[in-house]
């Protein structure tokens, strides 16, 4: 099968189409004919050195749609349309960028029956499975409470956005550019602030004694900041690293948290584990809803898949303000 892979830190050029054997499917796996894939900034980071060294030879990728194409325990049927995200895809595994992927079968969302197209189908696994995790699981909030997305021009901030307001959620915004509000009312923010560095004080004239919860897709850098706008027992999860490694040092619990605010990480690689298996994720209801245009769609530009290399110099020279996707 053909795939991107990587055996030294660089560039987009760096990614080589190789021909390389298919990985068959053990016990606890299932192999899947890579009909699309979705691009996310921890490709870029695999592949720059910023995940640590490049050992042996790397095939990026941490999502992926498609078609089963082996299973061994017979729990999916050959051509039935599924998802995945991470399980160790690009880590301990190959990942997405081929055009077949072996996975953990505890990785695997059933899409079979949706009418939208594998481009917009491979726009949504990943964002919105973090979505769902944090806001469901870390956060536990409620309808009717209001959550900040502090970067919602992200891709995954605009899942955020969009996931959130189906959950019957108030939802404000930020985002750096002017030009982006337009976008992020569309999506489903009531209220859109323009971010110069600080937010705190235009959240906290929207809703004085502070919000419930927040979604931290920018990272440490603005984490401070960030947990300003929130009531007392309110939380605040990170879930993005736009800013770098989500490192904070010389944290004061007493003066930068506000009382009793709940601090967390979200990592998408809990994804499948017995912490957070994929049985009850909404994805198919996520991708129906898309396109039953109840919805909207977040996919911005469709890449084939000899342009990979492209692809990651858009990401780079933030070109992104929406999804990404590679179609094979």
């Amino acid at each position: 099968m053909k795939a991107y892979v990587i055996d030294r830190i660089g560039g987009p050029e760096v990614l080589q189409l190789r021909d390389i054997p298919s990985v068959a499917p053990q016990a606890d796996e299932v192999r899947i004919r890579v009909r699309a894939f979705g691009l996310n900034r921890g490709e870029v980071y695999l592949r720059a050195g910023k995940m640590g060294p490049i050992e042996g030879v790397r095939v990026p990728g941490i999502e992926a749609v498609g078609e089963i194409a082996e299973d061994p325990s017979g729990t999916f049927r050959v051509g039935q349309r599924v998802a995945t995200a991470m399980g160790g895809l690009q880590f301990t595994r190959h990942g997405s960028y081929a055009e077949e992927v072996t996975v953990l079968r505890a990785n695997v969302v059933d899409l079979d029956g949706t009418d939208l197209s594998w481009e917009e189908l491979a726009a949504l696994p990943q964002a919105y499975l973090t979505i769902w995790g944090a806001l469901t699981h870390s956060l536990s909030i409620d309808a009717g409470q209001t959550l900040l997305v502090r970067g919602a021009t992200s891709t995954v901030g605009l899942a955020a956005v969009t996931y959130a307001k189906a959950s019957r959620l108030h939802v404000i915004a930020t985002t750096r550019s002017p030009d982006h509000a337009e976008q992020l009312h569309a999506a489903g923010a009531e209220h859109v602030i323009i971010d110069a560095g600080n937010v705190a004080d235009d959240v906290l004239r929207l809703r004085p004694h502070g919000i419930d919860a927040a979604l931290e897709v920018v990272g440490a850098a603005t984490l401070r900041d960030t947990a300003k706008t929130l009531r007392p027992f309110g939380a605040v999860t990170v879930i993005g690293l736009l800013a770098g490694p989500p490192v904070l040092e010389n944290l004061n619990l007493m003066t930068d948290l506000p009382p009793a605010v709940r601090l967390s990480f979200f990592p998408s690689q809990l994804f499948g584990s017995e912490a957070l298996p994929l049985t009850h994720a909404p994805l198919r209801r996520i991708a129906d809803d898309i396109a039953a245009k109840r919805l909207p769609s977040h996919l911005q530009h469709t890449f084939a898949f000899d342009e990979v290399r492209e692809a990651h110099t858009w990401i780079e020279g933030n070109r992104a303000h929406g999804k990404l996707v590679v179609r094979i």
